[in-house]
């Protein structure tokens, strides 16, 4: 059960930037009832047609959607810094990554997963509110992490290129709108992301100068200090338990156990 609600949050996470006119027509869009029935079963199978491409555009951008209000980008990012520092082109593989910072999101957005099922989603879904009333619901959780996580200097410029009089303009992260909201929370967590890929890259950077150094010392200037050092640096890595250290470093710095 606790799966179903995860991935029903992620769901929610897809559903919640769409406009809020559009969810309300709900998906049993009649073109047949519109044109006042003029047209029968020609214009209810265009309806139809229309309706599979709605749902075809809001799956495709669903990931997206997902990536921009969760800490995905934070995680992949990092992962990539990570494999850069090492000097490895294809190792892990891309897919290996992708695979672990999308559970380390799914861990980390869990609370905010659920909170969107079961206040907003479920209910919507079990039509024991409206479905105005559980697209809000279903945007809260998220709101409220990425305020918990956005800069307010990040939120301050957005609500600058807005044009808005300084009156107007959103005082704390959670009365910002999504508009100004969701870039603000992009950019804060490239920052980090960049910041801790800072920090990742120094003690790999300290083995190849150690290495180029003792390369020239000892006179052998055609060998390649990156080929000598890349051992070294994941013999480093694996004594020190880094892809421990770097998932629980991630999962820390959202407040995470």
């Amino acid at each position: 059960m606790a799966h179903h609600r995860t991935y029903a949050g992620a769901l929610a996470a897809a559903l919640m930037l769409l406009p809020a006119a559009a969810l309300a027509q709900g998906l049993n869009l009649d073109l047949g009832a519109l044109a006042g029935g003029s047209l029968g079963e020609g214009a209810s199978l265009s309806g139809r047609i229309i309706q599979g491409i709605v749902l075809l555009t809001v799956l495709s951008v669903a990931p997206g959607l997902l990536i921009m209000v969760t800490s995905f980008t934070r995680i992949i990012v990092v992962l990539s810094l990570l494999r850069s520092a090492l000097g490895l082109q294809q190792s892990p593989p891309n897919v290996v990554l992708l695979s672990l910072a999308m559970f380390l999101t799914f861990h980390i957005m869990g609370p905010v997963f659920d909170a969107a099922w079961q206040d907003g989603l479920r209910p919507m879904l079990n039509e024991q509110v409206t479905q105005e009333q559980g697209l809000e619901r279903m945007v809260e959780p998220f709101r409220g992490f990425m305020a918990a996580q956005v800069r307010d200097k990040d939120l301050s410029a957005f609500a600058g290129f807005s044009g808005k009089p300084e009156a107007e303009r959103p005082k704390t992260a959670e009365q910002a709108e999504l508009r100004l909201l969701v870039p603000a929370f992009l950019l804060s967590e490239l920052r980090r992301a960049f910041e801790i890929g800072f920090l990742i890259f120094l003690p790999f950077l300290v083995i190849d100068m150690v290495v180029a150094a003792v390369l020239m010392a000892m006179g052998m200037m055609m060998l390649p200090p990156v080929m000598i050092a890349l051992p070294f640096k994941i013999i480093f890595f694996v004594l020190t338990d880094g892809w421990f250290l770097i998932a629980g470093s991630l999962i820390r710095s959202y407040g995470g156990a």
